[in-house]
């Protein structure tokens, strides 16, 4: 850790944080008696807290961000740099850096075409399902509204995102939600019991998951259906990597009812799973791309919508017609440090064969998960691709029953106290914030990925031990 940070000052900060800082995703009352806890500084795969002890992060930032690791001066730099010259102006106009990237991530994805900044993932998001909306009324006569989106899915936190999102804890309190989202059944084959598919498996289950979008089609009229969001590997809501046979039967259904696919890449995207998209394994052939998270790293916030060049072509109007055009503007979309930070985190990916590593790494990291399981009755089961793995925890193996939340809970919590960060579904799904998630970042290293599980192993012996 950084001596020139001395503890005088840290406890200034912790004392301002109580008094002043509104937490993500935290309940503040134990605030009262326990100290917050910052993070102080990153390098590589570890990070620092207040009182100085080292972390190896295996969740890249906590949400599945900082996929090149912390303390790249090089993009530090870029940003400067580009900040200086130039830092914002609306994004009515171009600018270099905007400019440069959307031609860098375009030839990355093959098919698409348009790149629409935006700030966040959620924001990114919202932007598909306005352009879905207006087109279904230039297209459709505002007739192909409805959105459908799938049961354990996340797709943001603003109120339309949420709208479309696929875990209750997380929607719970925060409604009445936007009209016209609809919700699809999973395709964790894990618990294909709960949708009617145990005795299938494998493609199989595959074309027959994905065939359950079929009848919600059905039921609510092919005629007012006009987009499916999808994430390419469900993140949040337990790691669910798609059965075989499912992405090209889905493929089928949108063309067969004229949907747009809408892919959510905001956790999957530039390169967490070995390819630079998700989708990218799969053939997946989508309208709508978004991301967030690892574009830059979190050394800048930016977010993207991407969309074909036939999607783009159905804004454009001569002035006869002045609602015709995607009246729609992000402030910080804007912004230059965004697609600076971005352009230097996508050359550090391909310089440094990151993909491949991610892959590499990946493998090692699900053998390892298995032997786990081989060895802990508690995992019922290990799912994932690449850099991206979840390790499903039950009381038993037989009924599939999920292991109490407390203990999920007391298992990331020993891996902390052993100075290891692994995530757990966390009020998200009622009764099922079972699976414990993993997220290291592109750089991690064969010794990285053996700390990581070797915690896990100590911490699963020690809780279901004592429990």
């Amino acid at each position: 850790m950084n001596a020139n940070f001395q503890s005088n000052d840290l406890g200034e900060v912790i004392e301002a944080d109580r008094a002043h800082l509104w937490h993500h995703l935290i309940q503040h009352k134990p605030f009262e008696t326990i100290d917050p806890r910052i993070i102080v500084e990153g390098k590589g795969m570890r990070v620092w807290d207040a009182t100085g002890k080292e972390h190896l992060d295996a969740v890249s930032g906590g949400v599945w961000t900082v996929n090149v690791g912390y303390g790249r001066e090089s993009i530090a730099d870029a940003v400067r740099e580009q900040l200086v010259k130039m830092n914002y102006f609306a994004n009515s106009a171009g600018s270099i850096p905007g400019s440069l990237f959307a031609k860098k991530l375009i030839e990355k994805m093959p098919g698409m075409s348009r790149v629409y900044y935006v700030n966040s993932g959620s924001e990114a998001n919202e932007k598909a399902f306005k352009m879905i909306r207006q087109i279904a009324h230039k297209k459709y006569g505002g007739k192909k509204t409805k959105i459908l989106y799938r049961h354990r899915d996340y797709h943001g936190s603003t109120l339309a995102a949420m709208s479309a999102g696929g875990q209750d804890e997380r929607n719970a309190q925060y409604g009445p939600f936007a009209p016209d989202f609809v919700r699809v059944p999973h395709c964790l084959e894990y618990r294909k019991e709960e949708l009617g598919l145990g005795h299938l498996s494998g493609a199989d289950f595959g074309r027959a998951a994905a065939d359950l979008i079929e009848e919600v089609i059905l039921r609510e009229g092919p005629e007012t259906v006009g987009g499916l969001c999808l994430e390419p590997v469900t993140a949040g809501g337990g790691v669910i990597t798609p059965p075989e046979g499912y992405w090209e039967r889905v493929q089928e259904i949108c063309e067969k009812y004229d949907i747009l696919l809408h892919i959510d890449e905001v956790v999957c995207g530039v390169g967490r799973t070995g390819e630079w998209f998700g989708y990218q394994h799969y053939g997946i052939k989508p309208d709508f791309v978004t991301m967030a998270k690892g574009v830059a790293s979190g050394y800048a916030a930016i977010a993207c919508c991407v969309t074909t060049e036939k999607v783009f072509e159905m804004f454009k109007e001569d002035a006869s017609d002045p609602m015709g055009y995607f009246r729609d503007i992000s402030t910080f979309g804007g912004c230059t440090a965004g697609p600076a930070a971005a352009l230097e985190n996508m050359r550090i990916i391909e310089d440094e064969g990151l993909l491949e590593n991610t892959t590499k790494m990946g493998e090692r990291l699900l053998a390892n998960l298995e032997a786990l399981k081989a060895k802990h009755p508690v995992i019922g089961d290990v799912r994932g691709k690449g850099l991206f793995a979840g390790a499903e925890l039950v009381a038993d193996r037989e009924t599939k029953q999920p292991l109490d939340e407390k203990l999920c809970q007391a298992v990331v919590a020993d891996c902390m106290a052993q100075g290891v960060i692994i995530g757990v579904t966390n009020r998200s799904l009622p009764g099922f914030n079972n699976t414990l998630c993993f997220s290291p970042a592109l750089i991690c290293t064969a010794e990285d990925i053996d700390a990581i599980t070797e915690a896990v192993d100590k911490a699963l012996t020690k809780v279901i031990a004592a429990a």
